[in-house]
């Protein structure tokens, strides 16, 4: 096993690796930027070093972060998600310096994050996939031909796009040239890049993405699906292990379909392989995220199989352990983003100190956060706070389960997502299971919510008032 870690990451997720790298008995390194001195992770790593002024600089330079890593003694370094997850440079600059990168190789991060390049591998493999052009279109008059080919509507997709970045929704041939501009502006902002290509588009599917492990000697194996469907403009919101649509034959031939996918790029370590599913139950796979996921929490919780740390040992060179006889999925789990934005005002990010902070607790409830009580949140980076996973035996506990913890949560100075998510949970129809990528746009009235729960603040501040009252 390693000797020492470098997590080159912030917030929950490099929380996250630190408690595992714990776990496994590896002292562990931090990094973060000026702003982020008092970030929850520098105080989890046993050392931690200052990589830049800039408050985003320092997390994205490569050389940087590999000389830091040589200087202090790391032999590893784990990108987390975000900033240098599905950099290629960066597993090529550690293979140069003699450090493992917790990771695919960088061949399979180069070919996965050129989408049409991936698709054609996927494709060769056997795995259905959307029709569309066979590479990036050149000019207005060849996407116009290919989208009347395939019919309206259509999606321009960015080459090197995810999260929706550099994707547009096309319905007839203004509309198309339209989502050629926006789609190659927002591309060379995001990814340096001003090629698109063009798939059709699916109206109303479900999204559902499956988590596959792979080591070096050969195994490759998925740990079954997530429904990520509960979206906005293409960002998750909530995720759901398993998923209600899916049966068990289903389950098999797209989780095979998955393992091809991987295989197709010899990949290794963790990954996952997304798809679209019609509402007649078609899958075709959209793309293969080359690290681990926000999301990963359900799959954990559904499995009982920790993916980091599984990480963390294929990339030590130790074969995987489970065959996929092996995987069992228990009860249902679902996981809430909580994130410092205001869902009325458009989900505008918030900065600012937190003033109050309360999570829930009990049966079945896991928080990955990386705030706490007078934390200042930076307005830097991403936005989010915290994932809330609660699992259950059945659908309807997981539900409830998760109404109770949003309703416990508390986090006060700046305006999170807590009480969108919560009125969602209140939906007839999610309760139900009756949901697809459309549902939040669907459905205005779920921002019609109280911003704070007055009684709960007032139980908080009477025990706090108690607690100091009897010395506790």
């Amino acid at each position: 096993m390693f000797k020492k870690l470098l997590v080159a990451n912030r917030g929950e997720i490099a929380t996250r690796i630190i408690r595992a790298c714990n776990e496994l008995g590896i002292p562990t390194v931090g990094i973060y930027s000026e702003a982020d001195r008092e970030a929850m992770h520098v105080k989890k790593a046993n050392e931690a070093y200052m990589v830049g002024p800039g408050p985003v600089e320092g997390y994205l330079n490569i050389h940087r972060i590999v000389d830091l890593a040589r200087k202090v003694g790391a032999d590893a370094i784990h990108p987390g998600y975000g900033f240098l997850a599905e950099n290629a440079r960066l597993p090529e600059l550690c293979e140069k310096s003699g450090i493992t990168f917790i990771g695919p190789s960088s061949n399979a991060i180069s070919l996965m994050g050129d989408k049409i390049a991936g698709k054609a591998s996927v494709k060769k493999a056997g795995v259905p996939v959307l029709p569309g052009s066979d590479g990036s279109v050149n000019s207005d008059e060849e996407a116009i031909s290919i989208s009347r080919e395939i019919g309206y509507p259509v999606m321009v997709k960015a080459t090197g796009g995810g999260g929706g970045r550099g994707l547009r929704i096309a319905r007839d041939d203004k509309d198309l040239l339209s989502a050629l501009s926006s789609a190659k502006s927002e591309a060379k902002g995001a990814f340096g890049s001003t090629e698109v290509f063009i798939e059709k588009y699916v109206e109303r599917p479900h999204h559902i993405e499956f988590q596959i492990l792979a080591d070096n000697f050969g195994s490759t194996i998925h740990l079954g699906e997530r429904d990520c469907s509960i979206q906005r403009r293409h960002q998750k919101l909530i995720e759901i292990a398993p998923s209600l649509i899916l049966d068990e034959k289903l389950r098999e031939r797209i989780g095979t379909a998955a393992v091809k996918a991987a295989k197709s790029v010899n990949y290794t370590n963790a990954g996952t392989v997304e798809f679209l599913m019609d509402r007649k139950r078609n899958f075709y796979f959209i793309e293969m995220n080359t690290r681990i996921q926000v999301e990963h929490t359900v799959t954990e919780a559904i499995t009982g199989i920790d993916i980091v740390k599984k990480q963390i040992e294929i990339a030590a060179g130790r074969p995987l352990g489970i065959e996929q006889k092996d995987v069992s999925i228990r009860g249902f789990a679902m996981e809430c983003r909580i994130n410092a934005e205001d869902p009325k005002r458009n989900f505008l990010p918030n900065s600012g100190r937190i003033t109050a902070y309360y999570s829930p607790g009990g049966i079945g409830v896991r928080v990955d956060g990386a705030v706490y009580k007078d934390y200042v949140i930076p307005g830097f980076y991403d936005s989010m706070l915290a994932k809330l996973t609660v699992t259950g035996m059945t659908w309807d506990e997981t539900v409830a389960r998760m109404r109770r913890c949003l309703s416990e949560y508390v986090i006060r100075g700046v305006r999170t997502t807590i009480p969108f998510l919560h009125k969602i949970m209140e939906n007839e129809e999610f309760a139900r299971g009756e949901f697809d990528t459309w549902f939040i746009d669907e459905n205005p009235q779920l921002l019609e919510y109280d911003d704070y729960r007055e009684p709960l603040d007032m139980v908080l501040a009477i025990s706090t008032a108690i607690a100091a009252h009897e010395g506790f």
